[in-house]
């Protein structure tokens, strides 16, 4: 869709070059009261455009550019973001376009960094994008920015009205009172020279707003038509690219290449030793991988190496050892001490995060700056590394932050940013480094191994007297952070640390007088770090299979003995109700093929009904996944459905796919095909519904994958009559 002049119907713009953003010019800045004093917005603007604070772009031809501090990576913050400002600015959506915030502590995601620091991160400091957080953390700043701009519009139409500018409103992005309109075009300029009122009037009630509707994602049409541009798509004059080989797990360095061997590989132009990779560099990338094949890198490892052996002894030996008390009501001791206790032991593998791009980042070093492009959700943590890599300032490095291809995690990490600013020093010239699927899989911080077990007390009425969860897994948010912030290497930044992320979302959702939740922190070899949904995607395993079990063992159907034990939780309990409603709940008996799993986290709620069975081959069929979420107050609900669609399947790849193994420090499989990921034809019917709510929004992008396991592993229960307590559910050697 274009834009057209009013008077000659030519295009002013295209919807593409509006998701591009504004090209460098000279552009006008305007002061906020409503921003801290030290942190101005560092924008520019293309010709004709006026900056309005930091957030929004008002061009002479009436588009409108919106910053957004939080990267796509395909959840739909672009249009997210956009929404919210349109909302309150009253735009009209045809006119909208996104451009990434260049980093400034003004785009800080507090609420990220508060949640997650731990005494590690810059607390609200950090430019972010994860943890479900863009509308929880940004909608009030948001709001704001879009109510200010508004005002300032209505006082520039106001002052040519002789009016007051509270008689003004805005609407389909013009400013209007009565029959009197004029477009934001026409104002934007004037408008930048009023002062804000102390008070920034917010916009209230629902008809006709934006909020809170399906509206087009502004990201998908130039990813349908190839336009949109990855970090793998940038090209530069001149450039090279680079492929890399890293050592096996552990404390890893190279000893020794056979250079020689390269020169049989045309393009080859350099290859560049470090003490713990090699990259080759080539007029091409498949040149530059083929290349290190023949040159037979050599590595020596220290300590041993890591191994799926090593990995369950070491979780063995820190279950049986004393845990941390992390969560704790009542007298969880004396509870268990005596009556009907059952005990039940699970344990997950490690399991890769299987994004759709691998790393790759582009880099040109030239008058002592760097340039760099990178796929980050932490683009100033990209920036620290890079410049920590070759001896630069912070300051000496430009970083272009680029959409994500798929993260679910791992694009937090950093390394890629160092390694590819070594090669652009080394090399003097632009250098793009892409990490191969294969280096990709075997150095992925995956989500971490755990192993737990659960008792609990059950009444002589079939409830829940007590219930202890001890688990024994890395502190994989304390790794990662010291990667990312500190710059550790991975194999010093393992660690035996206690954290209550290691556990998030262990405590049940459960009335239970007396609950505790044990940390035993375990060392397993092999980096960690964060997981779509962190330790919630093991913990809601955890609980939701052994409630099950206690269900089973009262004598009570699932259903009703999980909404006996919701009382205090009605909202989850609305979820659940209606779950089994929708998804004709037969009472989980053996032969249904039915499974229930529920779960809170970041303030929504979600239950699951799945159905499945187990092939003759032993593979996991899914037929069915039934989800009722209320997630608070929805900003889009088309792209709220989407993240827990998105999720339902990711949670379900995970938990059917096939386990990650470790073998003297390589991990595998090294091919996607070999996860074991489901494909078209294994797609099962998918039904979701959201409820309804004035309550806050609640993290949408996370919350579906935790229940999916558990669901799944019920139903397989109610369909054979196994248990299985272990993730993946399935494993097949291919």
């Amino acid at each position: 869709m274009s834009l057209f002049s009013p008077s000659d119907g030519e295009p002013l713009l295209s919807r593409r070059s509006l998701l591009v953003g504004g090209a460098v010019a000279g552009g006008l800045l305007l002061g906020w009261q409503l921003w801290p004093r030290e942190y101005s917005p560092n924008l520019v603007a293309a010709k004709g455009e006026t900056i309005l604070g930091g957030y929004i772009k008002i061009g002479a031809d009436g588009h409108v550019t919106v910053v957004t501090p939080q990267i796509e990576m395909g959840q739909g913050s672009y249009t997210l973001v956009a929404q919210i400002i349109a909302d309150e600015l009253g735009a009209d959506w045809r006119t909208i376009g996104v451009e990434p915030a260049p980093l400034n502590p003004l785009y800080a995601n507090a609420l990220f960094a508060s949640e997650w620091h731990e005494g590690f991160l810059p607390e609200g400091l950090l430019q972010v994008t994860g943890g479900s957080s863009t509308v929880r953390n940004f909608e009030p700043v948001l709001r704001n920015a879009g109510a200010a701009a508004r005002t300032l519009l209505c006082k520039a139409a106001a002052a040519r009205w002789d009016a007051s500018w509270q008689a003004c409103d805005t609407a389909e992005g013009f400013v209007t009172r009565g029959d009197d309109r004029l477009r934001f075009g026409e104002l934007a300029a004037d408008a930048a020279t009023y002062s804000l009122p102390a008070e920034i009037p917010l916009r209230t009630g629902r008809n006709g707003r934006l909020s809170g509707r399906g509206v087009n994602r502004l990201d998908i049409p130039a990813k349908l038509d190839g336009s949109a541009n990855y970090t793998a798509d940038v090209r530069l004059p001149a450039m090279v690219f680079a492929a890399i080989r890293q050592g096996p797990i552990g404390d890893s360095r190279l000893i020794s290449i056979e250079k020689a061997a390269a020169n049989s590989v045309g393009g080859v132009l350099q290859i560049v030793e470090h003490e713990r990779w090699v990259a080759v560099i080539a007029t091409n990338w498949w040149a530059a991988n083929h290349a290190l094949g023949k040159i037979r890198p050599r590595f020596e490892t220290k300590g041993g190496f890591a191994s799926d052996a090593k990995i369950t002894a070491s979780l063995k030996e820190a279950l049986s050892a004393s845990g941390t008390r992390m969560a704790q009501a009542g007298d969880v001791e004396s509870a268990l001490g005596a009556g009907r206790i059952i005990k039940a032991d699970y344990s997950v593998g490690l399991t890769a995060h299987a994004a759709t791009e691998p790393l790759a980042a582009t880099a040109v070093f030239e008058n002592d700056r760097l340039q760099l492009w990178v796929a980050s959700q932490a683009p100033g943590l990209a920036r620290k590394a890079a410049a920590q890599a070759i001896g630069i300032g912070e300051d000496q490095v430009d970083v272009h932050a680029m959409m994500i291809g798929g993260s679910f995690g791992r694009k937090y990490e950093v390394e890629i940013a160092a390694q590819v600013a070594v090669l652009a020093l080394k090399i003097k010239r632009p250098v793009q480094l892409i990490w191969s699927r294969a280096e990709d899989f075997m150095h992925d911080r995956f989500r971490p191994a755990a192993r737990a077990s659960l008792t609990a007390r059950i009444g002589p009425a079939g409830q829940l007297e007590g219930w202890l969860t001890k688990i024994a897994v890395p502190d994989a948010m304390g790794e990662m952070r010291d990667r990312i912030v500190n710059g550790t290497p991975a194999h010093l930044a393992l660690s035996k640390r206690t954290s209550e992320h290691a556990v998030e979302g262990a405590v049940p959702p459960y009335a239970i007088a007396h609950y505790g939740v044990d940390h035993h922190a375990a060392d397993i070899g092999v980096a960690t770090g964060k997981w779509r949904s962190g330790a919630h995607s093991y913990t809601a395993f955890f609980t939701e299979s052994f409630i099950d079990e206690l269900a089973k063992a009262s004598g009570v159907e699932a259903f009703s003995f999980r909404l006996a034990a919701l009382r205090d939780n009605p909202r989850l309990a609305a979820c659940l109700t209606k779950v089994t409603a929708k998804g004709g709940w037969q009472g989980g008996g053996e032969g249904t093929g039915q499974g229930l799993a529920c779960h809170s986290m970041l303030g929504g709620h979600i239950a699951l009904l799945a159905e499945a069975q187990m092939s003759d081959d032993r593979r996991v069929r899914v037929t069915k996944l039934i989800c009722v979420a209320d997630v608070g107050r929805v900003i889009n609900p088309d792209i709220a459905r989407q993240q827990i669609e998105g999720g339902l399947l990711f949670g379900m790849a995970a938990a059917c796919g096939n386990a990650i193994n470790i073998k003297r420090g390589v991990a595998g499989p090294l091919r996607m095909r070999d996860l074991g990921l489901p494909l078209l034809a294994d797609m099962p019917e998918i039904s979701v519904e959201l409820i309804i709510s004035n309550a806050p929004p609640a993290g949408v992008g996370e919350i579906a994958v935790p229940p999916v396991a558990p669901a799944i592993a019920n139903a397989l229960f109610a369909s054979n009559g196994q248990r299985y307590r272990s993730l993946p559910l399935a494993p097949v050697s291919l």
